[in-house]
């Protein structure tokens, strides 16, 4: 039952929120021992903050949460692929594993980065799970905006 995909759904269930609140829908969850301990959505519109990412309202919540800045045994699960500021905010908390669903072509770290790994050494990638639900969403949301 605890897998990828059912992480990604939470994932995609904040990016659901983000949506509802007119953000571009991305969303996020840390998992520590098959349990989330941070939750997050695109908040930048709300908090009028461009770096009210999911990825760091989801981090910030789950060093909250724990009370510890390093995560090395938990996973970031992500409807995009992170920006290269998310990759930043993720090398520092030296999570031990990214798991995202969508590329982002003109946003994601590989568009600065190429090949080049911006994670921490340590951390583990995982990509492609439950991409087409949340590439779809990233484009309802974008052709609603058209």
């Amino acid at each position: 039952m605890f897998n990828d995909e059912y992480f990604m759904r939470q994932a995609l269930r904040e990016a659901e929120l983000a949506f509802a609140a007119g953000e571009v829908p991305v969303g996020a969850v840390v998992v520590w021992d098959n349990k989330i301990i941070g939750r997050g959505h695109n908040q930048v519109e709300r908090l009028n903050d461009c770096t009210a990412h999911a990825e760091m309202i989801a981090l910030t919540a789950a060093f909250n949460g724990i009370g510890a800045k390093y995560l090395p045994d938990a996973v970031l699960y992500v409807t995009v692929e992170p920006c290269l500021m998310c990759c930043g905010a993720l090398y520092w908390s030296k999570i031990g594993k990214v798991v995202y669903g969508a590329s982002d072509v003109k946003n994601g770290y590989k568009k600065t980065t190429g090949e080049n790994w911006p994670f921490h050494p340590k951390t583990e990638l995982t990509h492609g799970i439950l991409a087409t639900e949340c590439a779809q969403l990233m484009k309802d949301f974008f052709a609603q905006r058209r």
